[in-house]
C-alpha cells in the first residue's frame, strides 16, 4: 500500500468513516481505512450510541418489571445494579464489531491500525501499536475521527467520583445521588437513566431552557416529566470549582450555590479528536475545541481533504454522520452531491420518555412569518398506548394553513424515535404529494402508535377547514 497512490484514505471508522468508505468502494474506488483502536466502529459503537442505548434499554426493561402490576400482584420485585445491567451492552457491541468488520472485508478495504497523522498533503504516516510505520498516499482524504467528552483542565478527572460520558459506562456501582453538570442531549439521556435507576439527580444547565433547538413545546414536556419523576433541575447556572472528597463531589456554582452527591458526570460539549495529527501543517486550523471547518460538501480548507460526522460539530448525530461520510464520497468522486439540509435530519434523544422531531419548529416558523397551524395527537387518548401503558407523550404536526404542506413533525414519548420517520417520509415528497391530506385518507392499522398521525392530521384539519 505505501508503494500506490490509493483513491482515498479514510481516518476513522465511526458512522461517518463507514459512509465514506464503503460509498466510495461501492463506486470501485481503491480505499483504505485507519482506525486507532484495536476494533472498527469508532465511539458511536464502544462509548456513545450504542452502549449508552443498551443500558436504557435494560434500565427501562427492569423498570417496567417494578411497575408493571401484574408482577406486584405476584409479589414479584425487580432490582437489579449498573453493572449487571450494564453487561447487556456488551453482547450488542460484540455484534455491531463483527458486523461492520465484516463490511470492511467484503468490500475489500484493508483496516490500517494506528494513529495517523500527515506528512504533506497527500501522504500520511500512520504509527502502528507494534510500534512499525506506514505511508499511505492518497488523492483523497475523509476526515472522520469524531470526538470526546470535553475535559476543563481544572477538574479532576482521575478521582474516582468523577465522570465523564465515556468513562460512566465503567462505573461498577449504582451511586445514591449524582450531579450532572451539562444539560445538552448526553446530559438530558444520562438524567433519564440515572432517574430510573433511583439515584437523586441534579441536572445543571448552563443555559435559559433544556435542548433549545427543539420545539417549545417539546422542551416544556420534557422539562415537566423530568421534574415529575424528582429530577432536580437548576437553569442558567456555571461551575466556579469541582471539589472531590473520599465520600462525595461538592461543586460550587457561581451563584453561590454548592452541591454536595456521591457522584459528578461531566457532560458539558465535545472535542475533536483532530489534535496531533498534523492538520495544520497542510493549511487545516481546528478551532479551540477541535473541530474543523468545512464547507457544504464537507470540503476542509484543502479541498481534497473532507471532514464529517462529530469533529465538525452539529448536529453531531450518528445518523447524519454516516450521510455526510456518503455525501463528502460523492462528492469527491463525482464533483457534485445533494446537499445535506438541518430541517432534513430527524433528532432522536433517548431520554424517558423520547424525543424525536424533523422539520421546522414553532419558534422558526413564527420568525420567518409562516402562516402555520397545528394538529396534535396525545397519547393518552390512543389504544395502543393504553394497551401497553405507555400513555405519557404526544405527537405534533405543523403544516402550512394553505397549502396543508407539512413543516416539522414533533414527537415525544415511546418509541419517537420510530413513529417521526412516518412524517419525514411525507415530507420529503416533492409538491402537492407533501400534504396533511395523506395521514386523513390513510388507513393505518388499529390499535397502533401510527394511528396518532390520522388522529393528529384530523385535528389539525380542523381548525383550517
Amino acid at each position: 500500500m505505501a508503494d500506490e497512490c490509493l483513491d482515498m484514505v479514510v481516518i476513522g471508522t465511526g458512522p461517518g468513516g463507514e459512509g465514506a468508505a464503503m460509498q466510495a468502494a461501492k463506486r470501485g474506488k481503491q480505499v483504505a481505512v485507519v482506525e486507532r483502536f484495536l476494533k472498527v466502529g469508532g465511539g458511536c459503537t464502544h462509548w456513545a450510541t450504542i452502549p449508552s442505548k443498551a443500558l436504557r434499554h435494560a434500565i427501562f426493561q427492569m423498570s417496567e418489571a417494578k411497575h408493571n402490576p401484574l408482577f406486584r400482584e405476584s409479589g414479584i420485585t425487580l432490582t437489579l445494579s449498573l453493572p449487571i445491567l450494564r453487561r447487556s451492552a456488551r453482547s450488542v457491541i460484540e455484534r455491531q464489531v463483527d458486523m461492520r468488520s465484516s463490511f470492511y472485508e467484503r468490500n475489500r478495504i484493508p483496516v490500517v491500525r494506528g494513529h495517523a497523522r500527515f506528512l504533506d498533503a497527500h501522504t500520511l504516516l500512520v504509527d502502528e501499536p507494534t510500534g512499525a510505520q506506514q505511508r499511505l498516499c492518497a488523492k483523497h482524504f475523509v476526515l472522520a475521527m469524531g470526538a470526546r467528552p470535553y475535559r476543563p483542565p481544572d477538574v479532576d478527572f482521575s478521582h474516582p467520583r468523577i465522570f465523564d460520558s465515556d468513562t460512566i459506562l465503567d462505573i461498577d456501582y449504582t451511586p445514591q445521588s449524582i450531579t450532572i453538570y451539562g444539560a445538552g442531549v448526553v446530559g438530558c439521556e444520562y438524567t433519564s437513566m440515572f432517574r430510573n435507576l433511583g439515584s437523586k439527580v441534579n441536572l445543571v444547565n448552563t443555559r435559559t431552557q433544556l435542548l433549545e433547538f427543539l420545539d417549545d413545546e417539546i422542551i416544556d414536556a420534557l422539562s415537566y416529566h423530568m421534574r415529575d419523576l424528582g429530577v432536580l433541575i437548576r437553569h442558567n447556572e456555571q461551575y466556579e470549582r469541582v471539589e472531590p472528597q473520599e465520600d462525595c463531589v461538592l461543586i460550587h456554582l457561581q451563584s453561590g450555590k454548592v452541591l454536595k452527591t456521591d457522584v459528578l458526570l461531566w457532560a458539558n460539549g465535545r472535542t475533536g479528536n483532530s489534535d496531533r495529527m498534523g492538520l495544520e501543517e497542510i493549511g487545516i486550523q481546528p478551532d479551540h475545541r477541535g473541530q474543523i471547518k468545512v464547507n457544504e460538501f464537507y470540503q476542509t480548507a484543502q479541498p481534497h481533504v473532507y471532514a464529517v460526522g462529530d469533529v465538525i460539530g452539529w448536529p453531531s448525530l450518528a445518523s447524519a454522520a454516516y450521510m455526510q461520510g456518503r455525501f463528502a464520497a460523492m462528492h469527491l468522486i463525482t464533483g457534485r452531491c445533494d446537499a445535506i439540509t438541518t430541517h432534513g435530519m430527524p433528532t432522536g434523544i433517548y431520554t424517558s420518555p423520547e424525543i424525536s422531531s424533523v422539520g421546522r419548529t414553532e419558534q422558526e416558523l413564527t420568525r420567518d412569518k409562516v402562516p402555520y397551524e397545528i394538529g396534535h395527537a396525545l397519547f393518552k387518548h390512543l389504544a395502543r398506548a393504553q394497551i401497553t401503558g405507555q400513555t405519557v407523550g404526544m405527537l405534533k404536526l405543523l403544516f402550512h394553513r394553505e397549502t396543508l404542506e407539512i413543516l416539522g413533525v414533533h414527537c415525544f414519548g415511546a418509541n419517537a424515535s420510530e413513529i417521526v420517520h412516518i412524517g419525514q417520509a411525507i415530507m420529503a415528497q416533492s409538491g402537492a404529494a407533501n400534504s396533511l391530506l395523506y395521514f386523513i385518507n390513510t388507513t393505518f392499522n388499529y390499535p397502533t402508535m401510527a394511528e396518532a398521525y390520522r388522529v393528529a392530521a384530523l385535528n389539525g384539519y380542523n381548525r383550517v377547514s
